[in-house]
């Protein structure tokens, strides 16, 4: 299990330990991972969100965490680190809420969760399946089946391990971003249980620090 959310729900920028700039190489990986991930995004946006030079700097976060940053330049004070993306372990590269917010055009993966989640995910609680199901057998989730694997089996829209945005039901802006525990087609067959760890929400640690 995850478990960023207790690490970001009382983040502070003083348990970041040194940082050292991403390697040509490592960056090309990081950037080839969220294209992966995230199929809706073109080079060309991802090129926006993460510029060649300077290169990203990276954070560790206690022992487990990496947070990546990238330098924004002021005219009347040294530069500072803007975190973008953050992983843990070698789970999914995730974007932070200010990125996506910044950047409404880009189309991160995602899902959408009913207006009665919305209170229980601003308190760092996960999602659960119910909240992305609708009672009409609508969904809130990419649909499944649209590709088949090499055996000829439909693969769901979200496989278990999926980094997501999640939005919420007459919000303008993604209130948390989170990783799937079970795929879209698993949500919809069980309709119980976590469905989605949260990792970082509005109003978290990582949120209120924009810059370090």
């Amino acid at each position: 299990h995850i478990n960023t959310t207790i690490m970001f729900k009382s983040f502070e920028p003083s348990q970041i330990s040194t940082s050292t700039q991403v390697k040509t190489s490592v960056q090309r990986a990081i950037k080839s991972d969220i294209l992966a991930a995230n199929p809706k995004i073109t080079e060309e946006q991802l090129d926006a969100l993460i510029p060649k030079k300077p290169p990203l700097v990276q954070y560790k976060v206690g022992p487990h965490m990496m947070l990546y940053c990238r330098k924004v330049e002021h005219e009347d004070a040294s530069p500072t680190d803007e975190p973008v993306f953050f992983q843990h372990r070698d789970g999914p590269i995730l974007p932070t809420l200010r990125l996506v917010h910044k950047y409404p055009m880009v189309q991160f993966t995602s899902v959408m969760v009913d207006k009665g989640a919305i209170p229980f995910i601003l308190g760092g609680a996960n999602v659960m399946a119910p909240g992305l199901t609708k009672p009409d057998g609508q969904s809130y989730m990419p649909p499944d089946g649209e590709e088949q694997d090499e055996q000829g089996f439909d693969k769901p829209g979200l496989s278990k391990g999926d980094g997501v945005v999640i939005r919420a039901e007459g919000k303008e802006h993604a209130i948390a971003i989170g990783v799937m525990t079970m795929s879209s087609a698993e949500v919809r067959e069980k309709n119980k249980g976590i469905a989605i760890e949260l990792a970082h929400f509005l109003g978290d640690g990582l949120f209120m620090a924009d810059e370090l």
